[in-house]
């Protein structure tokens, strides 16, 4: 498995730019979207934008404690996780407090990004799947995920029009 399976999504792309401007976009996809928008799935079996929502809000709590575990330890390893188990329960949350999650938390991930320092964007950390990396691979890991799934919610709004 890649290092960063998220890299063909960011490009060249900066990724603190990217983090910072996605929480604007989910915002724009809710409202023209609309509440009927946000429940029609793609296609069948795929996720509809609710539950891309609710999984950007279920990975901003996971990425939150991934940073803090890479600063807070010596060779952290990553607990990755299964996300189809995690979506098993998307039918339980409610659009609007996955986008309020998901906004607060990310605000929260950010600052504690460009708080900080060069050595701590170094810093390894191991995902088991994946192999050593570092904390500030994680946040291109981040952009990449968002980026990914903006995509999926364009492919889903040019598809509700």
């Amino acid at each position: 498995m890649e290092l960063n399976p998220y890299t063909k999504f960011l490009g060249a792309r900066d990724p603190l730019e990217v983090l910072s401007e996605t929480a604007g976009q989910l915002g724009m996809f809710l409202k023209v979207l609309g509440p009927e928008g946000m429940e029609k799935p793609p296609a069948p079996g795929k996720w509809t934008a609710r539950e891309i929502l609710a999984h950007l809000a279920d990975c901003e709590i996971a990425f939150a404690f991934r940073l803090r575990q890479t600063l807070a330890e010596d060779h952290h390893i990553i607990q990755p996780f299964d996300q189809a188990i995690w979506a098993a329960n998307y039918a339980a949350y409610d659009t609007n407090a996955a986008f309020a999650v998901f906004s607060s938390l990310r605000r929260w991930n950010l600052a504690l990004i460009r708080s900080t320092t060069p050595e701590q964007r170094l810093k390894p950390v191991t995902h088991p799947e994946r192999g050593t990396m570092s904390f500030f691979t994680i946040v291109q890991t981040m952009a990449g995920h968002d980026l990914n799934h903006l995509n999926q919610l364009e492919r889903i709004h040019q598809g509700w029009k």
